[in-house]
């Protein structure tokens, strides 16, 4: 799948979504790691990459960017 160009690998956010949920479980990463790790791999410029982002993606990204300090914590209710 490494030679497959860009066009062909990133046809829409389904697709995309589902390249990161499934390098993600297998490479043990972080969403915000594998979002930049497939970048790399398939050499996507990571502004680039954001059309391809869903907003549950989003999501996921922005929670773990407040967990490491990398974005302000907004108030939200505990669940547990």
């Amino acid at each position: 799948m490494d030679t497959v160009p860009t066009e062909e690998v990133f046809l829409n956010k389904s697709r995309f979504t589902k390249m990161v949920e499934k390098a993600r479980i297998e490479k043990n990463l972080s969403y915000i790691d594998t979002v930049l790790y497939l970048c790399e791999k398939y050499k996507i410029d990571e502004a680039d990459v954001k059309k391809y982002i869903t907003d549950i993606i989003k999501k996921k990204i922005e929670s773990e960017a407040m967990e490491l300090n990398l974005v302000p914590r907004q108030n939200t209710l505990p669940i547990e």
